[in-house]
């Protein structure tokens, strides 16, 4: 079982990627702790993780973006006071990001602070979500809207749990593994063109490494910049604020997360492109690569027109008042925070 360190600010926490066997001392030593899933996943793996710990039975949320919503919370944290749970007692969270999100919340808000321990399911909880510390609801018709940052006090990323998963969701968080490419790292972006399908096809060898390497590059960008507030953390959303502006535009959950990150990104490097940034042939490649595995790579594929975006994103969390901040690239493995954006620009590009 790898162990990667996680420093984020005062807090200090291991992601354990490996069967979660390997991982059940750790687990046990939680002390009192409710689990906090849905009901598809519960019943594909709640077996498994209730004979390992023997723990009771756990809050099921809904499946996917329907979680996310204030009554969702609000039941969480009217259970968790019903069941009598302490500041000291862990909430385990089993399930993709939608499940993390909340549950991390609901930790964060119970009795001023919980623990919350992950145990993703997904491939884009595994490589990203479940790491970092953010958590949220959406709300108003937007992506993550209301939330708040509450590290976790430990994951355990077992890729065994990505057996089940079907090929859009595993698709899906492909998107968010092949995004830590283009950030920094061209060469594993060199990785993932060649490893990509078989990672897709179910290869455990490929998966681990690119859970691991994405863990990995996700610890090193926020170690200085817990909250995402200006440093090299906001390069992980590169591509994101096209991204939840076509969710938002498309309607909340119509869309996987990573189908609109794979959007996203390519809008972002054909957008470093028209501004002379990068070369054309980088938004090509990616979008040749991504339509290749199945992921749509324009807006055309989702049937959105571009202008649409432009009030979504205009309402972005990256915007420093009127200011219009996006993550564009230099190239493949150069991306950086662009400020002050031209909006006559954007708006041209997205017509």
């Amino acid at each position: 079982m790898k162990c990667i360190d996680v420093v984020a600010g005062a807090a200090h926490y291991d992601v354990l990627v490996g069967p979660i066997e390997q991982a059940r001392e750790r687990l046990a030593a939680l002390g009192e702790t409710i689990l906090v899933s849905e009901p598809k996943v519960f019943a594909l793996h709640g077996e498994r993780v209730q004979g390992l710990l023997g723990w009771g039975q756990p809050i099921l949320l809904p499946e996917g973006e329907a979680a996310k919503q204030w009554d969702v919370l609000h039941r969480l944290l009217a259970e968790l006071a019903e069941r009598g749970a302490s500041r000291s007692t862990s909430i385990v969270a089993l399930g993709g990001g939608s499940v993390g999100d909340v549950s991390g919340l609901a930790a964060r808000l119970f009795k001023r602070g919980c623990p919350v321990v992950h145990l993703p399911t997904t491939l884009l909880s595994q490589a990203d979500s479940a790491v970092g510390g953010k958590t949220a609801i959406d709300a108003f018709g937007e992506k993550n809207l209301i939330g708040s940052f509450h590290q976790p006090s430990l994951v355990v990323a077992d890729p065994a749990f990505l057996a089940t998963l079907d090929p859009r969701q595993t698709r899906s968080g492909y998107a968010e593994v092949l995004k830590y490419g283009l950030i920094d790292d061209s060469a594993f972006f060199a990785w993932c063109l060649t490893n990509g399908a078989a990672l897709i096809a179910g290869d455990v060898a490929a998966r681990d490494h690119a859970i691991t390497t994405a863990i990995t590059a996700k610890a090193r960008l926020i170690a200085g910049d817990v909250e995402d507030r200006g440093g090299r953390r906001a390069l992980l959303n590169l591509g994101h604020s096209f991204a939840h502006a076509v969710e938002s535009e498309a309607g909340l959950g119509t869309l996987l997360h990573g189908e609109a990150v794979a959007i996203g990104l390519v809008l972002a490097l054909r957008f470093s492109a028209t501004l002379g940034l990068c070369d054309a042939e980088d938004a090509d490649q990616l979008a040749a690569h991504l339509g290749a595995i199945g992921l749509p790579a324009s807006l055309d594929a989702v049937g959105i027109d571009g202008p649409a975006l432009l009030p979504w994103i205009a309402r972005d969390k990256k915007n420093d008042g009127a200011a219009l901040t996006l993550i564009l690239t230099r190239g493949i493995g150069e991306a950086f925070v662009a400020r002050d954006i031209d909006p006559a620009r954007l708006a041209a590009f997205l017509a």
